[in-house]
Parts: structure tokens; C-alpha cells; sequence
């Protein structure tokens, strides 16, 4: 992956993330060819999903939804991850990973210093407002499924669909990953 990883950037393809200042990790930038690439394979699947179409409609929801959208759904009750940490090296990992089930830490070696599991919400939260208070808690959207979700009605009557009809969107999610990487295959902002 190193290979790829350093191809990709020599070309002008991507680059990690706030580099200058010693990365961010799984957070990418894509370069010149990069963003010309990812423009292609977006407008190719746009026109054949949605404008070649006429049982699908385009949606554009925004990354900031209300609250209750995510409680409703499950997800900030139940959208976690198991999560150990090392009690030597403190590195964290998910708890259901192969390499942490036979107790053994997979970056310091030592064995049986895991503390006890607790689960981790993937979502990142954020406060939309001046004021830092649990009335003003919103969340960054783990996936782009819920705005077709909750604008359905929307888009069947503006549209004048009938069911079954689909909704096509292009968008970000993002996911506070516990052991995120792969390059762009696991990345916290996709």
C-alpha cells in the first residue's frame, strides 16, 4: 500500500491531509489529476444513474441534519464500535479485530493488558450555534441514505413520481473511525 500510497502522490493524485504539519490520519487531499479523476467518475455515474433515467430523481441533502434524524435512526444509540486499549503502549484498537482476540496487542506485542471493552460512537459530533450546550448538538452524517430518507415525500411530489421510483445521491459521510487507514479505502471522510 506504501508503493501506491507514494505513487499517488508523486502523480498529483492525492496527498495526505494537512501534510506540512504531520498529517492528519485517513484524511486525504486529492491533487490535480486526482480531483479530474473523481469529477469523471462522478459526472459518468450521475448521467447514467439519474439523467438517462426516468424512474430516478437527483438529491443533494446537506451533511448537517437535525439530531432526532440520527436518534430515530439508531444511530446515536447504536451506531458504535467496540473499543480496547493497550495497557502498555495505550494504542486503541477495535475490540473485534482478529489480531486483539487472542489478547496479544498487535503494535507493542505485550499480552493481556487489555482493559475492559466500551463501545465508541462513530459519528462526529459537533455544536451548531455560539454556545457549546447539549441543545445545540449536531452530527457530521455518518452516511448520505437518511436525507433521501427524510426528503422521500419531498422528491416524490416536486418530481411527481410514482413508487417505485429511486433517489440518487453523490455526497460526503463521514465516520470517527477507531482503526481507520488503507489509504482511500477507509478513510474518515468519503
Amino acid at each position: 500500500m506504501d508503493k501506491l500510497t507514494s505513487l499517488a502522490k508523486r502523480r498529483g493524485f492525492i496527498f495526505q491531509s494537512s501534510e506540512i504539519y504531520g498529517g492528519t490520519g485517513s484524511v486525504w487531499d486529492y491533487g490535480p489529476l486526482g480531483i479530474e479523476l473523481k469529477r469523471n467518475v462522478k459526472e459518468r455515474w450521475w448521467a447514467t444513474m439519474v439523467h438517462q433515467r426516468d424512474d430516478v430523481e437527483g438529491l443533494d441533502a446537506s451533511i448537517l441534519m437535525h439530531p432526532k434524524v440520527w436518534e430515530a435512526s439508531g444511530h446515536v444509540s447504536g451506531f458504535t464500535d467496540p473499543l480496547v486499549e493497550c495497557g502498555s503502549c495505550h494504542r486503541r484498537f477495535r475490540a473485534d479485530l482478529p489480531e486483539v482476540a487472542g489478547g496479544q496487542c498487535p503494535t507493542c506485542g505485550t499480552k493481556d493488558t487489555f482493559g475492559e471493552a466500551r463501545m465508541f460512537n462513530l459519528m462526529f459530533k459537533t455544536f451548531m450555534g455560539p454556545v457549546e450546550e447539549d441543545a445545540s448538538v449536531i452530527y457530521l452524517r455518518p452516511e448520505t441514505a437518511q436525507g433521501s430518507y427524510v426528503n422521500f415525500l419531498n422528491v416524490q411530489t416536486s418530481a411527481r413520481q410514482k413508487i417505485p421510483f429511486g433517489i440518487a445521491q453523490i455526497g460526503k459521510a463521514f465516520r470517527n473511525e477507531i482503526t481507520p487507514g488503507n489509504f482511500i479505502f477507509r478513510p474518515r471522510e468519503f
